[in-house]
């Protein structure tokens, strides 16, 4: 018989709240500043590539290789900069440091319209919460910017745990915050893999928020889909009755 839920984590980043404006946008923005003209669709698919090929060379912002995530990002800006034209190495290195720290705050995240009612639905109910993320040391402060700081009781970040989602590991020491069976604890999540099945597979009760309703991935049970995070306290009474 299941255990009544007694935690809630949480993913962030496409959960919780997601970036304001398109990478390509965000980057041409401080480009402007510095002088440049670029086009926002080559600067976002310059992005891409180089966040797929360091994150395959330097995974979970190069943690194993000695690195951490201020030099990881700050490389990714470089590079993606350098293959749209700019060579100026000084240039470069004023770009990579002003855009790491301009998303270390509020101002370039928009959080979901849900996600601090459902929050505080949940405390309501009695459960603790806590956030399992592959994001870097800087989501402390963008959630406490966000207003969503308060309602959680430990923040566990990849960069943090040494390993990222879908490395089971990084479930097992959230769980040993937690300090309750995995049955117990729920968890939510916008990606199929990192977090519904991970989770699942440790026996975590895991939720799939769906928010574009895409009615992919037809092996999970509708009642383990959420279209958006005000169906959640519902779930949970459900649960815990």
């Amino acid at each position: 018989m299941r255990l009544p839920a007694r935690w809630v984590l949480w993913d962030v980043k496409d959960t919780l709240l997601q970036v304001r404006r398109s990478v390509g946008e965000q980057y041409c923005k401080e480009a402007v500043l510095a002088g440049l003209n670029l086009p926002a669709a080559r600067v976002e698919n310059a992005f891409r590539q180089n966040y797929r090929q360091q994150s395959r060379i330097l995974p979970n912002y190069g943690r194993s290789q000695g690195m951490n995530s201020k030099i990881w990002w700050i490389r990714l800006v470089k590079d993606t900069f350098a293959q749209c034209g700019v060579d100026d190495p000084v240039l470069l290195d004023r770009l990579g440091n002003n855009l790491y720290h301009n998303f270390c705050g509020p101002e370039n995240w928009e959080v979901f319209p849900d996600s601090d009612r459902t929050l505080k639905s949940c405390t309501a109910l009695g459960l603790k919460q806590g956030v399992v993320s592959n994001f870097d040391l800087r989501l402390e402060g963008i959630l406490q910017g966000c207003g969503l700081f308060s309602h959680f009781s430990f923040l566990l970040t990849s960069e943090d745990a040494g390993v990222a989602k879908p490395d089971p590991s990084i479930f097992t020491q959230a769980l040993a915050l937690c300090g309750v069976p995995a049955s117990s604890v729920v968890h939510v999540g916008d990606h199929y893999v990192n977090d519904y099945l991970t989770s699942r597979a440790l026996g975590i009760q895991g939720y799939l928020l769906d928010r574009q309703d895409s009615q992919g991935h037809l092996d999970i049970p509708p009642q383990h889909r959420l279209q958006n995070l005000d169906e959640l306290p519902a779930r949970l009474q459900q649960v815990k009755d």
